[in-house]
């Protein structure tokens, strides 16, 4: 979620439930949870995980409807929170890394996310084996061909508007538009058709950092409990599908992702960041005396 993104919303009276007080399950209480959630994702056949803003507050990008969110404190009459670092440099937490970990491993088949900050993308996770519902504030997209431009900077618009840019394919040059849902702006099919498609597919969806409040994407996980599967939730506030899961672990998403992978034996990488440029060298040839 981008600070400049929020600014461009058009204005919502209910955004949902906010500024609920946190959980944290005791240590003891945390550590069952852990090991119950490593078991079930070691056991499952088509892990899904559907994430929200939450997994993205570790690397400086605040919330919505936390203590601190951004909503919480507009309501509050604060103005929007600053983030700890400008949005395009904010690095993948440990959980998003853990989560391309789980997919080369083979065991996380498709993560369904809220977020438009594009750190999934930029951590791992194949494009094929990600929705994203809300859009992503870093991707164009040629409403002609289809055709998706991933940038190194934010996108200037929001609301599927066009952009400045056309398409590169010499056959199509359509004008580019933006990604990123406004609030009437319904979910793009693709992405939601893909979404459903796994969360049916799951026998094992696991939500990370997220209010589950925004419909229809919070009904996605439901979608698993019609062929067996289990949802489980790692959240800090109780979120209305809580009734629903088979587990709810009240955590910190990248403690207990540690936890998880530890208890898996499965490693985590350090995040490398590649930045590449072009550099062009124009050569002079003069005509004189050497």
């Amino acid at each position: 979620m981008s600070l400049g993104y929020v600014q461009k919303l058009s204005f919502k009276e209910d955004v949902g439930t906010l500024g609920m007080s946190e959980i944290f399950d005791p240590p003891n209480v945390l550590q069952q949870k852990i090991e119950e959630l490593a078991s079930l994702i070691e056991e499952s056949k088509h892990l899904v995980v559907f994430t929200g803003a939450g997994i993205s507050t570790s690397c400086g990008i605040p919330d919505f409807r936390g203590p601190k969110g951004v909503w919480t404190l507009q309501r509050e009459g604060k103005g929007v929170p600053e983030a700890s670092l400008p949005f395009h440099r904010a690095m993948p937490s440990l959980t998003h890394v853990a989560l391309v970990e789980l997919e080369k491993a083979g065991i996380l088949k498709f993560v369904i996310s809220q977020n438009v900050d594009s750190i999934h993308l930029r951590s791992g996770i194949p494009r094929e084996k990600l929705a994203e519902l809300h859009g992503n504030s870093f991707m164009e997209i040629c409403p002609s061909c289809g055709a998706e431009y991933l940038r190194d900077f934010e996108v200037e618009t929001i609301g599927m508007k066009e952009t400045p840019r056309r398409c590169s394919d010499i056959k199509c040059g359509a004008k580019l538009r933006d990604t990123v849902l406004d609030w009437e702006d319904a979910l793009p099919r693709k992405e939601m058709n893909a979404a459903s498609k796994h969360c049916r597919m799951a026998d094992v969806v696991l939500c990370l950092g997220t209010s589950l409040q925004i419909t229809p994407a919070c009904n996605l996980p439901l979608k698993s409990l019609r062929g067996g599967g289990k949802i489980v939730i790692v959240n800090l506030q109780p979120t209305p599908k809580d009734k629903k899961a088979w587990l709810v672990v009240h955590g910190m998403v990248d403690q207990v992702m540690a936890g998880v992978m530890e208890r898996l034996n499965c490693q985590i990488s350090p995040y490398v960041r590649i930045d590449l440029f072009h550099v062009i060298f124009n050569q002079t040839h003069c005509i004189g005396d050497f």
